[in-house]
């Protein structure tokens, strides 16, 4: 099929599919949205937020083993099926060993300590772990090694579920602070560069008041009116990203406004709210679509800074921003991995976004 056969948006897909860098971005970011949806069917720890931890294992090396000895709680939780995705309730009590023994009708065991001249020893009644059970069920069911494949945290908690689970975050305020700031700048952008005049001067002078205050100082104000919280964020966050894109969504009105289909659609007396919606915005969109992976790995970045202030997701929910504020100190403490890995996850998932939107300039520039 020759180019002149093809529509604009085939000839876009083409040039995008011969950008290495583009389309490994976009499948790394695919990649990243299934991990985080189906989170929980990954993480070794499947916990709601993968919160479980234990201050005797806290702080330990990639790679940490130990015996984990797991005893039923006598109140179980109901379970639902959403659970998979929302993360499952605890129904036994794990506890770290060092050793263990099944004798008179109890479990025997010494708690986890590195030091082993402090032993602290305790035992369970086998009544615990259910009716008629025998060693062999015990040792089968209820004690099992556990490898932590990214170590611990402060807390003891698992990093590697930590870290899957906190990608949800980064992800989620992309998706919902980019489609906020669309919302919003599109239909002022429309407004401005189409009707003009007083509207314009109104929208412009709203755009450029909002713009000179700074980001972060304007998110955080917005953040403490709405209070802390996950969804408060993704708000604040999305209500201060959208006058870029008003700004944008205005130049491409004004000049698309005076292209003669639009004027052919005045003349058969089609409506404005049609003309902007069916006619204008449609052709106005590439330049948006480019400021909106920016804009993507913008709210990634300003949310981890929120979160590394203490304003952004709070506790227990996991976020990559709250996982370097909680760690930052053990850099210099011989421990720099606890900070560096989530940042590291942070860092590539920007970057992606980032040359998603150099990719897609490339293909939706007319003039190549």
């Amino acid at each position: 099929m020759s180019l002149s056969n093809q529509s604009l948006t085939a000839l876009a897909l083409q040039k995008f599919r011969r950008n290495f860098w583009g389309v490994f971005s976009f499948v790394f970011i695919a990649v990243l949205v299934f991990i985080s949806i189906f989170g929980y069917f990954l993480a070794p720890d499947s916990t709601k937020y993968a919160n479980w931890g234990d201050l005797a294992i806290r702080s330990k090396e990639p790679g940490f083993k130990v015996t984990m000895l797991q005893v039923p709680l006598e109140n179980q939780p109901e379970s639902h099926w959403y659970d998979y995705f929302t993360g499952h309730p605890e129904t036994v009590m794990q506890k770290p060993i060092n050793t263990y023994k099944i004798a008179n009708d109890s479990l025997y065991f010494d708690e986890y300590s590195d030091d082993k001249s402090i032993v602290i020893s305790d035992k369970i009644p086998l009544s615990a772990f259910g009716k008629a059970v025998d060693k062999k069920t015990i040792e089968k069911e209820f004690v099992s090694e556990r490898k932590f494949l990214l170590g611990t945290d402060n807390q003891g908690r698992d990093l590697l579920s930590r870290l899957i689970i906190g990608s949800r975050v980064s992800i989620a305020i992309g998706f919902v602070a980019v489609l906020i700031s669309l919302v919003v700048g599109i239909f002022f952008g429309a407004l401005a560069g189409y009707y003009g005049g007083k509207i314009d001067a109104m929208v412009m002078w709203l755009i450029n008041v909002i713009w000179s205050i700074p980001t972060l100082l304007l998110v955080i104000a917005i953040t403490l009116a709405l209070g802390k919280g996950f969804w408060q964020v993704f708000v604040a966050v999305g209500l201060t990203m959208w006058v870029e894109v008003a700004r944008v969504v205005r130049g491409q009105v004004m000049g698309i406004k005076e292209m003669q289909y639009v004027t052919a659609a005045r003349a058969l007396g089609y409506t404005n709210s049609r003309i902007i919606f069916h006619h204008i915005l449609p052709n106005s969109m590439a330049p948006v679509i480019v400021i909106s992976a920016a804009n993507f790995a913008s709210a990634i970045l300003v949310e981890s800074g929120l979160s590394f202030l203490g304003l952004g997701a709070q506790l227990p929910v996991p976020s990559w921003g709250a996982m370097i504020k909680d760690n930052y100190n053990y850099i210099i403490l011989g421990k720099p991995y606890l900070a560096i890995i989530p940042g590291v996850a942070m860092l590539l998932l920007v970057l992606a976004f980032m040359m998603i939107g150099n990719a897609l300039r490339d293909a939706l520039d007319v003039k190549t």
